[in-house]
């Protein structure tokens, strides 16, 4: 399994970044914007704006023009939305084409005032057959639901994460995929969904709450050009920009299915 966890479970506190903060006002909205002190840039036009460590992912970009954000992402009915914390700040929605599809797009999301601004889409695999409602150990589909990001790993150095990082050669992929795909690689940077796991272990733990008839070691990880047995998979540029983005303080959490399922 590697070297010991060290990562400790994550604190959610009820404010957004836990550092130095400051205030950007919006001319002529009679707003201001709160966020963590990065690297203020004045484009000579009497905003300040803020660039920070989520920028990528959030779509928080010097220039941008402030549109009210909706007051939930797009595409969430509210049975699942009623999954959600009400502490979250942070959701990663990934959606499904279909239910027997192993093709999604994940897009993160952020509370920002009253609603939730959405950062860039990305292209993203599933398992081989889809999403299920009751996930089993091998049926090769990835489980519908909500769930929390508390903890991360790879066989690759941290790139800079906030979440506990768990760096071991345990963090092994070997063998092709579905497709003939070398799978080499694929876990060089992992962020564990916390389905059926223990939260604030090292994603390699393989407690199963659930019972290992229920599966587990779903994880966010690298694309390798094809479907999951069950992750989901993302491409290493945008993994990185996931890492960095995310904070536990913010109560990070992934929504996941087919597109159908999460409109319920």
């Amino acid at each position: 399994m590697g070297a010991a966890y060290s990562g400790n479970r994550a604190s959610v506190p009820q404010g957004g970044h836990t550092g130095r903060r400051y205030r950007a006002a919006v001319p002529g909205s009679g707003r201001a914007l709160d966020g963590s002190a990065g690297d203020a840039v004045n484009v000579g036009t009497g905003r300040t704006y803020h660039r920070c460590r989520r920028c990528e992912m959030t779509g928080h970009t010097p220039g941008a023009t402030w549109r009210e954000a909706p007051r939930r992402p797009p595409g969430l009915g509210p049975r699942t939305w009623a999954g959600v914390p009400r502490r979250s700040r942070q959701v990663l929605v990934v959606t499904g084409r279909d239910r027997d599809a192993p093709d999604s797009t994940a897009v993160l999301y952020e509370r920002t005032g009253p609603g939730w601004r959405a950062g860039a889409s990305r292209p993203a695999h599933n398992a081989l057959r889809g999403w299920t409602d009751h996930h089993r150990e091998g049926d090769l589909r990835s489980p519908i639901g909500v769930y929390a990001l508390t903890d991360a790993g790879g066989r690759l150095p941290d790139p800079g994460t906030r979440l506990p990082y768990h760096r071991s050669a345990g963090f092994v992929a070997s063998g092709t995929g579905f497709g003939g795909e070398p799978l080499a690689g694929s876990f060089d940077h992992v962020i564990a969904i916390d389905y059926n796991r223990e939260p604030g272990t090292s994603p390699l733990d393989r407690t199963r709450p659930l019972g290992p008839e229920r599966g587990g070691g779903i994880w966010l990880h690298i694309d390798h050009g094809g479907p999951t047995r069950g992750c989901v998979s993302l491409g290493a540029g945008p993994m990185t920009e996931l890492l960095r983005a995310l904070d536990p303080g913010l109560g990070p959490v992934v929504v996941m299915g087919d597109a159908a399922s999460l409109a319920r």
